[in-house]
Parts: structure tokens; sequence; C-alpha cells
């Protein structure tokens, strides 16, 4: 949910919302990339993450659902603060 409200996250940044480790916070968006759900963007040092264009109506539908109903904030509302608080965040211009 962070990609979606985002648009555009690197590894680095998830890492350190998450409070996960690199090569789990890697493992997952793997999977992800490889089932078409995000897609990867590589500029300069960067790899950023960023949700596929070609995702099925049904699957967009439900996120945006989730996104408008606000459940999940309340779980995730510490990660989005880890996020913001971030300084110098890699920018991705994709």
């Amino acid at each position: 949910m962070l990609i979606v409200r985002q648009e555009c996250l690197s590894v680095g940044e998830l890492t350190q919302a998450l409070q996960e480790s690199q090569p789990k916070v890697s493992r997952h968006l793997a999977q992800l990339r490889s089932n078409g759900i995000l897609n990867d963007v590589r500029q300069g040092q960067w790899v950023f993450y960023r949700l596929a264009n070609d995702l099925p109506g049904w699957m967009l539908k439900l996120i945006d659902d989730l996104i408008a109903s606000n459940c999940l904030k309340t779980e995730y509302q510490q990660d989005i603060e880890r996020l913001e608080a971030m300084t110098s965040r890699p920018q991705c211009c994709v």
C-alpha cells in the first residue's frame, strides 16, 4: 500500500519504512514483480518500484477501494510516518 500511496519507492525507502531487512523486502518485491503486480524502474544506482500499469480492472478497483476505505491506514500509519520522516530520499522521476 505504501507504493500505491507514494507511486514509486526504492528498496531502501521500503526497508526503512517497514523496518524489515533489505533481503526480505527485496524477496517480496521480486515476487510481486514476477507476478506482474509491480514494475521496477532503474535510475542510476537506484531501483524504484511502482504498481504495474497493466493490472486487471478488478485489481485496480480492489486497491482503490482499500485506499478509499482507510481500513488499513491505522495498521500502516507508523510505516507512513517513518517514510515521511526520512531525509534525503531518492527521487523517482518516472
